[in-house]
């Protein structure tokens, strides 16, 4: 017989992802008994979270972007993702509210966990973001947007903060809610 016992989602797990998330619990369900398979110790670390974002786009420079979704994701500070923060970053990214979608967009500028942006920080997503970008993509950006330098500064005018000023949670969504510039320059699209 060995050792093939399965441990159950927590049935508190359970509840609060059907609650918080758009999942189903059939979904949920299915996601974890993945998640099991894939993650035998129930987290996931970071070096792994790099491999599957560097699969995921396999004609670009994904590791520093998964990085920062890492961070942005691993709410305890463990230095990995459980069941939970991983159903979580699946729901914000892939079927969140835009709301919610800016929000943690918020966090993953937030490099330093300041409860601010800062000019520093915006370049440095601005560079992880443009790395998504393949680099025969490069020469089809606006002149204003081929460079990942150009992206943040653009992106910063759009915030009209001075380079010292840092960017609250809330000018940050109203920003980006209000120009679909932004919102383009916070986020890379495959096609």
């Amino acid at each position: 017989m060995g050792n093939s016992q399965k441990s159950a989602l927590p049935k508190e797990t359970l509840e609060d992802l059907k609650e918080n998330t758009r999942f189903t619990e059939a979904e949920i369900l299915q996601w974890y008994e993945n998640y099991q398979k894939q993650c035998p110790s129930g987290r996931i670390t970071l070096g792994q979270f790099v491999e599957i974002y560097v699969r995921f786009f396999p004609d670009s420079d994904a590791k520093s972007y998964a990085q920062h979704v890492f961070r942005s994701f691993d709410t305890n500070d463990d230095g990995t993702l459980d069941f939970k923060e991983y159903i979580v970053a699946l729901h914000m990214t892939s079927t969140g509210k835009t709301t919610l979608k800016l929000e943690w967009a918020f966090t993953l500028f937030d490099v330093d966990k300041s409860g601010y942006v800062s000019k520093s920080e915006v370049a440095e997503l601005s560079e992880a973001i443009f790395k998504l970008i393949p680099k025969e993509k490069h020469a089809e950006l606006p002149s204003d947007e081929n460079t990942a330098e150009k992206r943040a500064e653009k992106l910063w005018t759009i915030f009209g903060k001075k380079d010292n000023e840092r960017l609250a949670e809330g000018e940050f969504i109203q920003a980006v809610s209000s120009s679909q510039v932004a919102l383009r320059l916070i986020q890379y699209e495959r096609k």
